[in-house]
């Protein structure tokens, strides 16, 4: 066999797992309104992730869209959004829609031409580049090539600000990923007990994820863009830091991998914190419980349920409408009242100062549960919110991932339907 054929690019039982046609639209023109509002001519997407919010795929490409009446754009006579593609480009026209693809698809021109192309195209000012996104190496040779048309500007918090609001078609995807979670965690209760490793654990519920297809990348914006998605960790363990900034580190499996689940045991009655996330067609949700060979004392109770006490009060000042500071400052206030705030999201020195992270394409997207993040939670967007005690001895908490809505906020994950504790 010497060629390959679109047809095999399917999701289970033949699904069409392509992001639709028309989401792909109604994305590349907010974003043009987006550019014009700021005062930017157009922006070269390069980041991944947003190469597959904007264009349905992840090649190795750069798509220009300009700016709504900018030049470049249909309304001022150009040819409008194009993907410029290294490899594959037979894929990057089928996973943009195919014949319905709402932009260009085009062989990238040589570097030293890139800036003619984009003129012949109508655009008669350089783009704008996500210099918070790629490496400084990288955005040079680009800042270089488009200089014939000016300086790039940086288009990074606008392409952010955009991805906070979920259309209904991601949080159909968000619901999807919530049900998978709901069987990882089932997985969990099903091999669980005295003796198991944090490991097997997280095996159980990996089988899970990527049976229901997951892609094996949980992506993130903060450098060094790593982190282990499947935190499980038992007694001792969960009091042990890492370089991630999170309320639990972990042991990891190794010092390379130095987070997260790694070779501890699971013995009686101690706690055991079980923080997974499963991203379907790459979007996450995110969600802790508790669980118990035999049963947990009183005081880890009393954490736990003054943990839960602390989510509560989140909520309710986003529910509201609150700012996402306000929802910090009164979620530690309480966390404080209660004897907690040398033990909130971590141990002293190594405590992270945040209640809830926003999610989507990427587990740690903005706004963010902290201080210095005086704005609502807009309304479609979506958080996970997750306070936790650690103690040396162990770490307890709870987290779900949640959407504002009309309404107010909304659980996506399981809530409710799965218990606090769970005891094996």
């Amino acid at each position: 066999m010497t060629g390959w054929d679109v047809a095999d690019l399917t999701g289970p039982d033949g699904e069409d797992w392509r992001v639709p046609a028309s989401e792909l639209a109604a994305r590349q023109h907010q974003l043009a309104e987006r550019m014009r509002d700021e005062g930017q001519p157009g922006v070269l997407i390069q980041h991944p992730v947003d190469l597959y919010y904007f264009t349905g795929g992840r090649q190795n490409a750069s798509m220009f869209i300009p700016a709504a009446e900018a030049g470049g754009s249909h309304q001022a006579g150009g040819n409008g959004p194009v993907l410029f593609v290294r490899r594959s480009l037979q894929r990057a026209l089928y996973e943009g829609g195919g014949s319905d693809c709402p932009h260009d698809v085009e062989s990238f021109p040589r570097m030293k031409q890139f800036a003619e192309v984009l003129s012949a195209r109508g655009v008669v000012h350089a783009p704008s580049l996500q210099f918070g996104e790629v490496p400084k190496s990288y955005s040079d040779r680009f800042v270089s090539a488009l200089s014939p048309l000016g300086d790039c500007k940086d288009a990074t918090s606008i392409i952010h600000a955009q991805r906070e609001v979920k259309s209904r078609w991601e949080q159909e995807q968000l619901n999807a990923a919530a049900d998978v979670q709901l069987r990882m965690f089932e997985a969990v209760k099903a091999v669980g007990g005295e003796g198991v490793t944090e490991l097997e654990l997280v095996a159980a519920a990996e089988a899970v994820s990527r049976s229901e297809g997951f892609g094996g990348q949980v992506y993130m914006r903060r450098f060094p863009l790593q982190c282990d998605r499947g935190v499980i960790v038992a007694g001792r363990a969960g009091g042990i830091p890492s370089f991630f900034d999170s309320a639990v580190g972990g042991t990891g499996a190794h010092p390379l991998n130095g987070m997260g689940s790694g070779f501890t045991r699971i013995k009686a009655n101690e706690p055991v914190l079980v923080d997974l996330v499963h991203a379907h067609r790459g979007y996450i949700v995110d969600m802790t419980r508790m669980f118990v060979a035999g049963s947990l004392d009183t005081t880890w109770v009393s954490r736990l349920e003054d943990m839960v006490a602390v989510k509560d009060t989140v909520v309710d000042v986003l529910d509201r409408g609150g700012l996402c500071s306000e929802a910090w400052n009164e979620g530690f206030a309480l966390a404080e009242e209660l004897g907690h705030a040398e033990h909130l999201m971590g141990m002293a020195p190594d405590q992270s100062r945040f209640l809830g992270h926003s999610v989507g394409l990427q587990l740690d997207e903005s706004p963010v549960v902290a201080r210095g993040f005086d704005r609502p939670l807009p309304i479609g967007a979506t958080m996970a919110i997750e306070p936790k005690v650690v103690h040396s001895e162990g770490s307890i908490g709870t987290e779900d991932t949640w959407i504002r809505d009309d309404d107010g906020m909304r659980p996506i994950s399981a809530d409710g339907l799965w218990p606090a504790i769970t005891e094996w």
